[in-house]
């Protein structure tokens, strides 16, 4: 039997996503200026910092959703 949809945290767990996103890209960007690299390297780092800004912008939307729920009364499973 599945498990009941439990939307209490959510909100929360996607703004610990989005600061988690947002560490990596500080983190990856420092490596980018303090470390010898290759510009194959340093292309895929970039690459992937512009995938983790999607991601960004995609936990922002899911907060608002989940915020909107909250405020329309949805309660959750207990």
């Amino acid at each position: 039997m599945a498990k009941p949809d439990n939307r209490n945290d959510n909100a929360e767990k996607l703004q610990q996503m989005k600061e988690n996103t947002e560490h990596n890209i500080e983190a990856a960007e420092e490596s980018l200026a303090h470390t010898d690299m290759n510009e194959e390297q340093k292309q895929s780092i970039k690459e992937k910092n512009q995938r983790r800004v999607q991601s960004i912008k995609g936990f922002e939307a899911e907060m608002a959703d989940e915020m909107q729920a909250r405020q329309n009364g949805y309660k959750g499973e207990k």
